[in-house]
This record gives C-alpha cells, sequence and structure tokens, in this order.
C-alpha cells in the first residue's frame, strides 16, 4: 500500500527530476498525454497548465495515490491502472513515466511497444532511479537478507532492475527514434532533524514499502532499527545535514516521422 503523506515527506527533492525531464520534451500541441505512474496526481496537474489543450491523463497502480489526485480539482484525469498492462491510443503525443518503470518487471520491452504504437513525431519520456548500488540499498539488501528477517522478505528486495542511459537508449534507438539520455546525481541536504535518520524516512516512502508490508509489527519495527543504524554509519549528518546523493537516469525519445 502507497502512503501519499509518507511520499510526500520529501516532496520537492522527489519533483525536481520531474521537471528536469519535462523541460526536455519538445512537443507544441498535444492531443494526448499521459502520465504513467502519475501517483498523487499533483505533478500530473502541471502537465495539464502547460499543454492546456490537450487532453492529460495520470495513470497508477494504486488506489490510495489516485484517490489523493482525483480530490485535486485538476482538469487531468485520474484513472486507475497496470502500467504493464497499459497500451498507447492513437491520438496519445505525449508520454511521461516518472519514477515508476522500476516497479514494473520486464518494462524494457513495454518500452519497444510503447514506442512503435505511437504515432510520428510523438514524445516519450522517462526516468528511473540509478540508486541500486548506493549505500542505502546495499544496507537494505544486508539488512533483509539477514536474520530473523531473510524468511518473509525472501528476494522481494531486489538487486537493480533498470538498465543505465546507454541501454535504454540503444533499445529507443532501434526502433528509429531520436534520442536524448542522460545521468544525473542530485546530492540532496535533507535536515537531521529529530530522532530519524532522514535517509530512512526517505526510503519508507519508495523502496520499504514493500519490506513493511511483509513483516509483522514486532519484525517491522526491528528491521526499521537495524537499517536505521547502518544508515548513520553511512550517511553521517554535518552542519545540521545528511548528504544524500541519488543518481537518475533519464531517456526522451522523439518518434520520427518514418518509422
Amino acid at each position: 500500500m502507497w502512503d501519499p503523506a509518507v511520499y510526500h515527506r520529501f516532496g520537492q527533492e522527489r519533483s525536481r527530476p520531474f521537471f528536469d525531464l519535462v523541460a526536455r520534451v519538445g512537443a507544441e500541441r498535444p492531443r494526448t498525454v499521459v502520465d504513467l505512474g502519475c501517483g498523487p496526481g499533483e505533478l500530473t496537474a502541471t502537465l495539464a497548465e502547460r499543454w492546456p489543450g490537450a487532453r492529460v491523463v495520470g495513470l497508477d497502480s494504486s488506489p490510495e495515490m489516485i484517490a489523493k489526485a482525483a480530490a485535486l480539482g485538476s482538469p487531468a484525469e485520474f484513472r486507475l491502472g497496470d502500467l504493464a498492462h497499459w497500451r498507447p491510443g492513437p491520438g496519445t503525443d505525449v508520454v511521461i513515466t516518472n519514477a515508476a518503470l522500476q516497479w514494473v518487471p520486464g518494462h524494457g520491452d513495454l518500452l519497444t511497444a510503447w514506442v512503435r504504437s505511437l504515432p510520428s513525431g510523438a514524445w516519450f519520456a522517462m526516468q528511473v532511479p540509478g540508486n541500486f548500488d548506493a549505500p542505502s540499498h546495499r544496507a537494505l539488501r544486508e539488512v533483509a537478507r539477514s536474520e530473523p528477517f531473510a524468511d518473509a522478505l525472501g528476494d522481494l528486495v531486489r538487486e537493480a532492475p533498470v538498465d543505465d542511459a546507454a541501454g535504454y537508449a540503444a533499445r529507443l534507438l532501434a526502433e528509429g527514434a531520436a534520442v536524448d539520455a542522460w545521468e544525473t546525481t542530485y546530492v540532496h541536504l535533507l535536515p537531521a532533524t529529530g530522532d530519524e535518520h532522514p535517509v530512512l524516512r526517505w526510503m519508507e516512502g519508495t523502496a520499504l514499502r514493500p519490506v513493511k508490508a511483509a513483516l509483522d509489527d514486532t519484525r517491522w519495527r526491528a528491521f526499521r532499527a537495524t537499517l536505521g543504524a547502518k544508515l548513520t554509519a553511512v550517511y553521517p549528518a554535518r552542519s545540521g545535514h545528511v548528504a544524500f546523493p541519488f543518481r537518475r537516469i533519464f531517456v526522451v525519445a522523439h518518434v520520427q516521422e518514418e518509422k
């Protein structure tokens, strides 16, 4: 279960890659704009502001997120759905997917299918986290695979489920698209306030969500405490802040007139 309030804890830091991604989309008058993995909807609403003449649709698999998005009063439409089963309609001129595809197994094949189905002149833009080898995620895997957690978590905590920018670019270039691909490492300076480590609080909004769902309350508290101690060791506070480097992978593809 996704918790919009927990996800919003670091809203400014989480939203920055979205705006950096969308800034590279050159569509002028798209007919339909789709945001795959729209979450609580605030970022999708900005797409309706940028392209007021377009039909803007947000899709997410979380009922909690869609309920939050629907309450915004935005002209964008919000729908519950599985990204793995989505296919673009004939008027889909822009597809945005921000920090969502890492949750979709086999999404590389989906990219190929989507770009093949988009009309000439359409834009596809994606961003996924590339921090799976960061100290935060190495610590997460270490704790998850130790006792007394390993039996409940098993392979739930994944190795890197994403490709790098060059790999995604090669896939979309093979479909005849013009591709712009890059990677950025944001250094988030998280305030070190209170008793809880800020990187732990960050991870609760995303990577720790399936872990919490798999553990009972007692083991979840123990897991959280163990991971928090490891994060404190690898991300020390300095001058009241914790520096949290976060690598992101971006790809923008423009479908050419002759596919």
